[in-house]
This record gives C-alpha cells, structure tokens and sequence, in this order.
C-alpha cells in the first residue's frame, strides 16, 4: 500500500537522522507530488507515525519530529551501560564524589545492617549521546564498595565490576516515583529546581539474600520513561499496583 511506503520512508529518515528532532516533515502536499498520491494515503501515513511516537502534530502548524525518548524496562535489571548501546545510544559517565561514611537510620534500614556502619556512597551523573540523563545515588555496604575507590567509574559499569568481584545481582527490588529535582539534580541534570523528575530505587541482592547495594536513579522524564512487562495477574490484586499506607505494602 502508498501509506506503508511512505510511513516506511519518513520512519527511516527519522532513524537515520535525515530529520533530526524538532525538524518539519514534509507537507502533505509535498509528500502527495513526491509520490503521486492523493491526500488520503499521506495522512494515513502521518497518522501511522503519530501513533509510534515519531512525530508531532498541532493544528495549524506542521508535523514536527518528536525528540526520542529512551525506554528503560523495570521489570529486569540491566546496567546503564548495556542499555544504552542496546539502543544505539553512547553511554557516559562524569562520577561526583565516592566517600566512606556511617549509615543513617535509612541507609542502615535498606542495607539491613546497623545504624553507623560504615558504607561507600558513590553520586555519579549518566550521559546519553552526551546529554545529562540519570543521576545515580548509590550506597554500597564497605565490602562492595572499598574496591570501588581504586576504579575509574568514569569508564566502568560497577555492575560488571562487582559481578567479577564476589557481589553478583540475584535479586533486585524496585520502587518508582516522581520528585521534585532538588539543587544537586537541577545542576547535575540541567533541569529547573522543583521540576519533575522521575525516580527509581532499587535494592540489590547477593545469591545468600544478602543485601549490598541501595541505589536512588534520578532520571530526566522529557528524555526516559518506564515501561513493565507483566507475564500474568495477580488474583489477590496486590502484586502489581499498591497503594502508599496500603496493609499490603
């Protein structure tokens, strides 16, 4: 069908970067004299890229290519690193400060171990083809993270690092909430302080159950959104949403 030929060559435009985001698609005009076609097959191929999320239409104005939003899947743990090639994203990293400190009730409470135990806290911005995407807050308890120190966290993904080093991921928790960007997340992610922010906390776990990392990811929502996959339902009906004060959670 015309429509498919056309939506299929303005979607590979779009992947190649022929047009860029914020770029103007050809009118339907334009495209109806490029493929002698009427109108009705362009816009059912405009409409088509509409629905994938390619572009953006306003009344009045012409459809513009949308700014590409990388999904980052919760349901399974994968480290920034590999995700970001996976997508054909470069991934970067610019680490803030690694220190030992005592853990806070909090802290001691996620890392299940005493209140004052000392803990290595890494604050380390991610990049995505250069452009400041999650700040990461990650606690480690003092035997993950003391290897941490005399590695560039520059150019490595600690995951690999601690899988090789004793510390493999078994079993992850996650929590998923928006924030309010504080002043260390405004400057770091370049966003407006008070800004929404999306929020993914995770506890990590060792093949004994034990638990040695806590980590709070801070990611830009005009940039990465979260996407579940759920293989079945829960009859009970509390395995997938629960509400905050609920008995259940």
């Amino acid at each position: 069908m015309v429509y498919k030929q056309i939506a299929d060559d303005l979607r590979a435009r779009i992947a190649t970067g022929q047009l860029a985001p914020g770029d103007e698609v050809p009118t339907e005009a334009e495209l109806a004299q490029r493929w002698h076609s009427s109108r009705g097959p362009v816009r059912n191929a405009l409409a088509t890229l509409r629905l994938e999320g390619l572009i953006e239409t306003t009344r009045g104005r012409p459809a513009r290519v949308r700014e590409r939003k990388a999904h980052q899947a919760v349901d399974v743990s994968i480290p920034f690193t590999r995700w970001a090639l996976e997508m054909g994203a470069a991934p970067g990293a610019l680490t803030q400060e690694v220190s030992l400190r005592r853990a806070d009730a909090a802290k001691a409470a996620q890392l299940r171990i005493d209140e004052g135990a000392p803990v290595v806290d890494v604050l380390r911005l991610r990049l995505l083809d250069g452009r400041p995407t999650m700040l990461e807050r990650l606690t480690y308890v003092e035997a993950a993270g003391r290897m941490l120190f005399d590695a560039d966290l520059d150019a490595i993904s600690i995951t690999a690092l601690l899988d090789r080093n004793g510390f493999p991921s078994m079993s992850i928790d996650h929590e998923i909430d928006a924030v309010a960007a504080d002043d260390t997340d405004a400057r770091l992610l370049e966003v407006a302080a008070g800004s929404p922010i999306l929020r993914l906390q995770r506890v990590t776990r060792g093949p004994d159950g034990t638990t040695f990392e806590a980590s709070d990811e801070r990611y830009r929502s005009d940039i990465v959104r979260f996407t579940v996959s759920a293989s079945g339902s829960s009859r009970d009906g509390d395995a997938y949403l629960r509400a905050l004060g609920s008995g259940n959670a």
